[in-house]
């Protein structure tokens, strides 16, 4: 099982964070007809699934135990993470051992289980669902159609919020910049910044959406949290909300009200995967930093741009 580079990963804090619950139970819709038959995580940025980079983001930050929550048609997501015996046949008959690491590792990360939401009921149900599994301790949530990339030496997006946690043993949410005329798009956060660190914001709400000029500032959730567990009662008490599913900015308004919580504008890039041109900027980008894959694509670019 994979662990964390970091040395010092072995001595653990006493109170870190050790599972993940991942939703990935969406429709996919704004990917149809592709996902009619394959769920949206499992979209491939060049040769390898959204939730496969989700799941190492997972592993690279010290999360171990990692529950799934995926809906009817995502069979496709155990499949992945699975032991293959006849595919790894076929590649040992074929010569191709490396390949056979590439595709044992995929499953062998991190122990994952999985669990169905059989309705639709949004986001917080789908964390909801997640409760035996955690049980009393704090647990991250990584969406499982969002990429974070932070820039070279930067630690993983979730470590980076996980890191905060530690500190502040509190509720955190990873936000990210962005322009002032996006942030109808968004949950937006509006809080008060540590005075020794203008990238960490106490919470006080969470505003679902705002008009431009009633935005209280241009932070907006960018899919990583870590939770207390109380945030299950939280959730809970809220009830349906908007389009009739349990939203959970709603729940974290309420464990906001309950007790501290903080937001950090991290050091990473989001990709939104369900969004098809954040899809498309991210499998470009992936594509120009293989070096496989670099050069051709590199021309190709130029050669379609140069023509426009």
């Amino acid at each position: 099982m994979m662990r964390d580079a970091n040395p010092q990963s072995a001595i653990r804090n006493p109170h870190s964070v050790r599972k993940a619950v991942i939703p990935a139970a969406g429709m996919g819709t704004r990917f149809l007809p592709a996902t009619k038959s394959m769920p949206k995580e499992m979209l491939p940025i060049v040769d390898t699934p959204v939730l496969q980079f989700v799941i190492e983001e997972a592993v690279a930050s010290g999360i171990d135990d990692i529950l799934i929550v995926t809906g009817r048609g995502k069979r496709a997501i155990e499949n992945h993470f699975d032991f293959n015996p006849e595919l790894e046949g076929f590649l040992a008959a074929a010569g191709k051992h490396q390949l056979i690491e590439q595709v044992r590792g995929i499953g062998d990360r991190a122990r994952i289980h999985y669990i169905r939401q059989k309705e639709q009921l949004g986001l917080g149900d789908a964390i909801r669902l997640g409760r035996d599994h955690v049980g009393d301790q704090p647990f991250a949530v990584l969406l499982g159609d969002t990429i974070i990339d932070p820039p070279d030496g930067q630690r993983p997006g979730l470590r980076q919020i996980l890191d905060v946690f530690e500190e502040k043993q509190a509720s955190v949410v990873a936000v990210h910049r962005v322009p002032r005329e996006w942030v109808s798009r968004y949950g937006i956060v509006d809080g008060e910044p540590e005075p020794n660190n203008r990238d960490l914001v106490r919470l006080r709400q969470l505003v679902e959406k705002p008009a431009v000029d009633q935005a209280p500032s241009d932070l907006a959730i960018a899919g990583r949290y870590v939770f207390t567990p109380e945030i299950f009662d939280c959730i809970d008490a809220t009830g349906r909300g908007v389009g009739g599913e349990i939203q959970l900015t709603d729940a974290m308004n309420l464990l906001a009200q309950r007790q501290p919580m903080y937001a950090l504008a991290w050091q990473a890039k989001r990709y939104d995967i369900g969004n098809r041109v954040e899809y498309a900027k991210c499998f470009i980008d992936f594509a120009l930093r293989r070096p496989e894959t670099a050069k051709a694509v590199r021309e190709h670019l130029s050669k379609v741009l140069g023509g426009a």
